[in-house]
C-alpha cells in the first residue's frame, strides 16, 4: 500500500466558518427574521430562533473544541442590526460582546477572520430600499468604520461582504431571499452598490489599519456545459461570467459586466488584499428554451456524481482546483473561506473533505498563493431558506436540546489541521473509498 504524505505550508491556516445570523439565535432585528415570520419563505417552516446560542455564550464551548481539534484559525461575521439597531444608534454593548468574542479566539490562540456583511441587513436599512439605494455604500462604510475601530486591536483579516453573487441571484434574480425580487434591472443596481459598498469599506479599513488585509467571498460554482452543443457552451460562459466573474472582475478593471448589463465603476480598482473563494460543487449548464425565467438554462449535475443528502451538493472535488486555478488570474493570496457537504449522517463528509482538501494540496503545490482553508462549518446551524434541513456542522446540533454531537470528521479534520497534512494514513483511516483516489499506485 502507498504510504505518502501531502504537506502544507508552514503557517497555513485551519479553521471552520461561521456567520452571526446562523449561530448567534435572538436576532430579530434583521431582514431574514421578518423573511422567517413569512409563510412559505423557509423549509418546513423553520425559524433560526436560538440557532446555537452564541449569543447567549456558547461560542466559548464551541471554540474550545476547535482548538482542542487542532484548529488555529476561525472565520465569523458581525451582525449589522446589532451594531446598528436604528438609523441614529450605534450599540456599544453589542460592540462590547463582540469584542469579548474575538478577544476570546485571541486568548485561544485562533486567527480571526472577520466578515461585515453576511447576507443580513438591518430592517431599518432594508426598510429604506436596502442595497438597492444610492446612499447604500455610505451606510456601509459607516458601519465598517465602527466595528473595525472596535476590532482592531484582534483583528486584520477582514472580509468586507460574503458572496454578493448569491445574495443577488437568491434575492433579486430569484424568491429564496428577501426581498425576493425576481428583477434582473434590480439584480444589476444591487450588485453595483455591492462593488460600491466593498470598495467603499475597504479604503475606510484601510485608514483605520493600515495592517489589514481585506478582500471578499466569492461563492465560487463550477459552470461547464452539458454536451457539445456551442449554445451550451455559449450559455455556459455566460453563467460563469455574469456568476464567478464578475464581482472580482470589476475590482481588478473598474468595468462591471452582469447578466448582460455593464456599467464602469472606477473607484473599485484596487480595493482588494486577497480572494476569498467559497466552494461547493460543480454544475452543467444545458438550454432549456422554455425557461425565459432562467435566462433560458438549466442546470443540473454531472451523471453518476455523489450527491449530498437532500441533493443540494454534488461531491465534485476537481471543480475546487478549476476556483483556484481561475482564482490565481488575480495575483492575490487566496483563502478558502468555505467549503463543506451537508451530511447528517456524516457518511459523505469524510470523502468529501479530503478529496477537496487533496485539490488545495495540487494547487499549493503548484505555487498557487493559498493561505488558509476554513470548513463550513464547525457546528450544525440554520441554513437561510433550507431552516434545520441540512447539516454541514463538523460538529452535529440538537436543536431543542442545545447538545453538541461529536461527529467522525471531527477527529479526521482533526488530525489534519495538528498535521498540517493529508497522509495516506489518515485516509486509510477515515475515507478508506478514497485512498486508490489520493494515493494511486502508480
Amino acid at each position: 500500500m502507498v504510504q505518502a504524505t501531502y504537506n502544507f505550508p508552514v503557517g497555513f491556516l485551519w479553521g471552520a466558518a461561521t456567520a452571526a445570523h446562523q449561530v448567534e439565535g435572538g436576532n430579530n432585528n434583521n431582514n431574514w427574521a421578518r423573511w422567517e415570520a413569512e409563510p412559505g419563505r423557509i423549509l418546513n417552516g423553520d425559524r433560526s430562533g436560538l440557532a446555537c446560542d452564541w449569543w447567549r455564550g456558547r461560542w466559548k464551548e464551541d471554540l474550545d473544541r476547535a482548538v482542542e481539534t487542532g484548529q488555529n484559525a476561525h472565520r465569523l461575521s458581525i451582525e449589522w442590526s446589532r451594531v446598528q439597531p436604528t438609523p441614529d444608534r450605534w450599540d456599544e454593548d453589542a460592540l462590547d460582546h463582540y469584542r469579548e468574542i474575538i478577544r476570546g479566539m485571541h486568548t485561544r490562540g485562533l486567527t480571526p477572520m472577520v466578515t461585515l456583511h453576511h447576507f443580513t441587513d438591518p430592517l431599518w436599512f432594508y426598510d429604506q430600499g436596502g442595497w438597492g439605494m444610492q446612499k447604500a455604500p455610505a451606510l456601509f462604510e459607516q458601519f465598517a468604520i465602527r466595528v473595525v475601530e472596535a476590532l482592531k486591536e484582534f483583528v486584520n483579516l477582514w472580509v468586507t461582504i460574503n458572496e454578493p453573487n448569491v445574495y443577488v441571484l437568491s434575492g433579486y434574480m430569484g424568491t429564496d431571499f428577501p426581498p425576493g425580487k425576481n428583477d434582473t434591472n434590480a439584480a444589476f443596481a444591487v450588485m453595483c452598490n455591492l462593488i460600491r459598498g466593498h470598495a467603499a469599506a475597504y479604503r475606510a479599513i484601510k485608514r483605520v489599519q493600515k495592517n489589514s488585509n481585506v478582500g471578499f467571498a466569492l461563492n465560487y460554482r463550477s459552470l461547464k456545459p452539458a454536451s457539445a452543443s456551442p449554445i451550451d457552451h455559449a450559455l455556459a460562459s455566460f453563467a460563469h461570467n455574469s456568476y464567478n466573474d464578475s464581482f472580482a472582475r470589476t475590482i481588478k478593471t473598474g468595468n462591471l459586466r452582469f447578466a448582460a448589463k455593464r456599467a464602469a465603476i472606477p473607484e473599485a480598482v484596487g480595493t482588494q488584499d486577497y480572494l476569498g473563494i467559497n466552494y461547493y460543487t460543480r454544475d452543467l449548464v444545458r438550454f432549456a428554451p422554455l425557461a425565459p425565467r432562467d435566462m433560458f438554462m438549466k442546470r443540473g449535475f454531472p451523471p453518476g456524481a455523489e450527491l449530498s443528502s437532500t441533493g443540494f451538493i454534488a461531491n465534485v472535488p476537481e471543480g475546487m482546483f478549476e476556483a483556484l486555478h481561475w482564482a490565481k488570474q488575480f495575483d492575490l493570496p487566496i483563502y478558502i473561506t468555505e467549503n463543506g457537504v451537508e451530511d447528517p449522517t456524516d457518511e459523505l463528509r469524510p470523502r468529501y473533505l479530503v478529496e477537496h482538501l487533496h485539490q488545495v494540496w495540487r494547487a499549493v503545490n503548484f505555487n498557487y498563493p493559498i493561505k488558509g482553508y476554513f470548513h463550513w462549518s464547525l457546528v450544525d446551524n440554520f441554513e437561510w431558506e433550507r431552516g434545520w434541513s441540512q447539516r454541514f456542522g463538523l460538529w452535529g446540533l440538537d436543536v431543542e436540546t442545545q447538545a453538541r454531537i461529536r461527529r467522525r470528521s471531527v477527529d479526521l479534520y482533526a488530525e489534519i489541521c495538528r498535521q498540517n497534512a493529508i497522509s495516506s494514513e489518515i485516509v486509510q483511516r477515515y475515507a478508506p473509498g478514497s485512498f486508490s483516489r489520493l494515493f494511486p499506485e502508480s
